[in-house]
């Protein structure tokens, strides 16, 4: 058994993060969208609220019929997901009030359906869908990493392995297992930790391949506070893989690191 330990941040506190503003990121991508609405002509400034809530929907919707989605900001984006606002608050406001809660658009992928309870204007309905979105995200990269060889594709691993546990609040260490041709036969999460330390057993995962009749793997585990660099237990498990898989005939592919920008590979760097 291996103890993995990393550097603890400190996390933003619940309540400030409830009444906190969009990002400045966000503001300024948005900076066309919020323009838009704020100079409607004075005859249409007298619309009832439900029209007025029509009108934002629509727009966003006709922007990403003529221009494609990338054309679209954040908060674009988040309003056509909500679809609706609330009485006196149209989609716009409900939109920009969940980015500046979360503090990031990846933040708000990330969060569990009730991580949105008690937020003003999100309903069960809604949480599910954004919910929805990100998990759609990951069955479409483990579908592409299912066709080709992952050897050859070690920036599309990387995308997934982010998607899949790179916002995480705590560790988590995942197995992805191979076939002979290196393509992905299944994904399988080890074992979860807590912020700063995780239990990993060599053993369970090398029973696991040999269930699976992997030939090699891509082992991950994330650190929640953002840094990458190893620690000597990161370093020390990594060897104990190797040599304890070598033993079965399995190779081990790599050891990424995950955090929420960036990834160390142990391949990249001599695998020690």
């Amino acid at each position: 058994m291996f103890e993995i330990a990393c550097s603890k941040t400190p996390w933003r506190d619940g309540a400030a993060l409830a009444t906190a503003a969009v990002p400045p990121a966000v503001l300024a991508r948005d900076a066309a969208a919020q323009a838009a609405v704020a100079t409607v002509p004075a005859a249409g400034r007298e619309r009832t609220d439900a029209q007025t809530e029509t009108r934002c929907r629509i727009m966003p919707r006709e922007r990403l019929r003529q221009s494609g989605a990338a054309a679209l900001s954040d908060l674009e984006l988040v309003a056509l997901l909500l679809g609706s606002g609330l009485r006196g608050h149209d989609v716009f406001d409900v939109a920009g009030s969940l980015l500046g809660h979360f503090g990031s658009l990846r933040a708000m992928l990330d969060a569990q359906c009730e991580e949105f309870e008690g937020l003003r204007g999100i309903g069960p309905a809604k949480a599910s869908t954004l919910v929805a979105v990100l998990e759609l995200a990951r069955r479409a990269l483990a579908e592409q990493l299912e066709e080709r060889p992952l050897i050859d594709s070690p920036g599309a691993v990387e995308d997934y392995l982010r998607l899949l546990i790179g916002g995480r609040g705590y560790e988590v260490f995942v197995c992805l297992f191979l076939d002979a041709r290196h393509r992905l036969i299944r994904t399988e999460e080890s074992t979860r930790g807590s912020l700063t330390r995780m239990a990993v057993y060599p053993r369970e995962i090398v029973r696991r391949a040999l269930m699976l009749n992997a030939a090699s793997l891509i082992v991950a585990h994330n650190h929640p506070s953002g840094a990458v660099q190893p620690s000597a237990s990161d370093r020390r498990l990594t060897r104990v893989l190797r040599e304890t898989l070598a033993l079965v005939e399995v190779q081990l592919v790599d050891h990424l690191i995950i955090g929420t920008q960036e990834t160390f590979s142990f391949a990249r760097h001599g695998l020690d």
